[in-house]
């Protein structure tokens, strides 16, 4: 549970750098900014896989450039299902997604898959 609560602090961390740094990316409040950070986790597990498989065939011909059309709609989905949460355009939606997955990993270099800071130590041992 305290990993899930991490992810979506994470969530909304980059949720909220995006709303700062990209134009067209707008929250009315905290509560939607957590809630919206809710949904995208809700959209990405649920929908986005669907949508991948379904456009598996223009992702191929485009060599994978498609899945940048594929993460900016999930985004833009997000926005159009959240009433306080706005994106403007296709662009703000596609940088927002990438500001979001920049945040998200790079936090996961400090989270680990329990919602912990974990600290790897590597010893080396002369025999």
């Amino acid at each position: 549970m305290a990993g899930f609560l991490v992810r979506l602090l994470i969530n909304a961390l980059g949720l909220w750098v995006a709303a700062s740094v990209v134009p067209g990316v707008a929250f009315d409040g905290t509560g939607t900014l957590l809630l919206a950070a809710l949904l995208m986790g809700v959209v990405n597990a649920l929908i986005r896989p669907i949508v991948i498989v379904l456009t598996l065939p223009l992702t191929i011909v485009t060599l994978g450039v498609f899945l940048l059309v594929v993460n900016a709609a999930m985004f833009a989905l997000v926005a159009w299902m959240l009433p306080g949460f706005s994106v403007e355009g296709f662009f703000s939606a596609l940088f927002g997604w990438l500001i979001v997955s920049i945040v998200s990993w790079i936090a996961s270099w400090f989270i680990g898959p329990k919602g912990r800071y974990e600290i790897m130590i590597v010893e080396r041992r002369v025999r």
